[in-house]
């Protein structure tokens, strides 16, 4: 933040705004925002967006933070932005603004200035990380107040990673737009970065994530490793394994290459050593359903082969009916102009797992989701699923939620 606006605000302000000051320069990038309303309007301008934004900071979620280029263009009445609902996080930002230049890309139009406005907004699963997903009720945690959002014009498309999109959307909602997919596996870190595989943990090695899938898919390779409830964004889980929190932890590679931070992977683990969940490393674009403008321009970005993949997965785990207290994963891929799935239920103890793998025509690739997804249930049976919805959180993690 300018040193030179902070020394302006602290001599121009009055005692009562003197406090108000200092929120604004304990909290830089409401700082930097009226750093640049002021360059652009009188003193005056810059003091009312002042007062706007800290009420703003205090307010409930979910919380619109835009730029104020995009305010000056619908002030005066010029364009109307096209405005992006996302969650705050760093990997979610990331996903944000690449949606932004994906679509000036493809509408040139959209690269004036407050063309496209950033509306960054808190979800539950942001705001409670001391339970595991599981507990605070499983889907559907990062998007509700997106959706709410979106169904009342508060903005006009929202960008979600895929894995985090229920099998049901809101009436009056469609996504109808997947960007190209990243890499898919996930990526093991280790905190010497000289063990490469799970398998060469020594025993007893404590793992910190939050996802069941992985939870059971390493207990099924050493049953004495303890896994613990990791929340939180990317940073705070490696600055956890920094400070000797855990021995290990998994994200998704896909995410660490978004925020170009794929060098912290020690390795990255193919499908065999560990199934990606449904829609892992996929980006999805959601927008009201009868906004055409949104539609034009998200129609626009949608990567098909992406796009009949994540369709193919979400099939299969709507067959499944899966909540948070199953370990479900699956992922499809085009190979040799042939859909090739791969599915995978587990017990959260990695004691008992059921796997199907199906091939077939990229028209057929939903047909073939739901049915290996139906194959799986009837392999578990009724007792399995029913199991997994009496277990209690704890029961289910094996442990106490730390």
């Amino acid at each position: 933040p300018s040193l030179l606006l902070h020394s302006k605000i602290l001599s121009s302000l009055s005692l009562f705004n003197l406090a108000i000051a200092t929120f604004l320069i304990r909290h830089p990038l409401i700082t930097q925002q009226i750093y640049y309303y002021y360059i652009k309007m009188k003193f005056s301008s810059a003091i009312s967006f002042l007062l706007v934004g800290t009420a703003a900071a205090f307010a409930p979620a979910p919380v619109s933070q835009r730029s104020s280029s995009a305010l000056f263009m619908a002030e005066e009445g010029e364009i109307k932005p096209l405005r992006i609902g996302t969650r705050g996080s760093p990997l979610a930002l990331a996903q944000a603004y690449e949606t932004r230049r994906r679509l000036i890309e493809n509408f040139p139009e959209l690269e004036a200035d407050g063309a496209i406005e950033i509306c960054v907004m808190k979800t539950q699963g942001d705001m409670i990380l001391d339970k595991s997903l599981m507990e605070l009720g499983g889907k559907g945690l990062f998007t509700k107040e997106l959706d709410t959002a979106l169904l009342g014009d508060e903005v006009d498309i929202c960008v979600h990673s895929m894995k985090d999109v229920p099998t049901w959307l809101p009436e009056g909602t469609v996504l109808p737009c997947n960007l190209p997919r990243e890499d898919t596996n996930d990526a093991f870190i280790t905190a010497n970065g000289e063990i490469k595989k799970i398998a060469d943990l020594p025993d007893n090695s404590v793992i910190g994530t939050a996802s069941l899938r992985r939870q059971a898919q390493i207990l099924a390779q050493n049953p004495t490793l303890k896994c613990v409830n990791f929340r939180g964004n990317v940073q705070t889980r490696l600055r956890k394994l920094d400070d000797g929190v855990v021995d290990a932890t998994l994200l998704a590679i896909a995410g660490l290459k978004r925020m170009e931070m794929q060098d912290c992977a020690t390795a990255v683990l193919d499908w065999d050593e560990m199934l990606p969940a449904v829609a892992q490393g996929a980006i999805g674009i959601q927008c009201r359903s009868d906004d055409e403008r949104s539609l034009k321009y998200i129609d626009a970005l949608n990567h098909m082969d992406t796009h009949i993949c994540v369709n193919c997965e979400r099939a299969f785990l709507e067959a499944l009916d899966g909540n948070c207290k199953t370990p479900i994963a699956g992922q499809a891929r085009i190979v040799d102009g042939k859909i090739l799935f791969r599915g995978l239920i587990a017990m959260p103890d990695g004691s008992v797992k059921y796997e199907t793998e199906k091939t077939g025509a990229i028209e057929d690739a939903v047909k073939i989701g739901k049915e290996a997804g139906e194959e799986l249930k009837a392999q578990a049976g009724d007792k399995f699923f029913e199991m997994m919805v009496e277990m209690s959180p704890q029961q289910v993690l094996g442990q106490l939620t730390k």
